[in-house]
């Protein structure tokens, strides 16, 4: 989906970016995304925060003290 309407930037390019370690300011200066009228700034942000840790992703693990299936065990069933 097109962000940066102005300099048609895409989300997919913003998260390549920022997977890579960049930070919103960096992501600014190489794309020129937020840099015309501005409007875009906070969904480019939300899609930065989103690639870089700054809002992890939902992480899933058993918890401990219940039992595994056979699916878990890596035993054949």
């Amino acid at each position: 989906m097109i962000i940066c309407v102005c300099r048609r930037v895409s989300d997919r390019e913003i998260a390549r970016h920022a997977r890579a370690g960049m930070g919103f300011d960096d992501i600014q200066m190489e794309l020129g995304v937020a840099t015309q009228c501005g409007r875009c700034e906070g969904c480019a942000r939300d899609v930065v925060a989103q690639c870089n840790g700054v809002c992890p992703s939902a992480n899933i693990s058993v918890a401990a003290g219940l039992p595994a299936s056979p699916s878990w065990s890596g035993q054949p069933i």
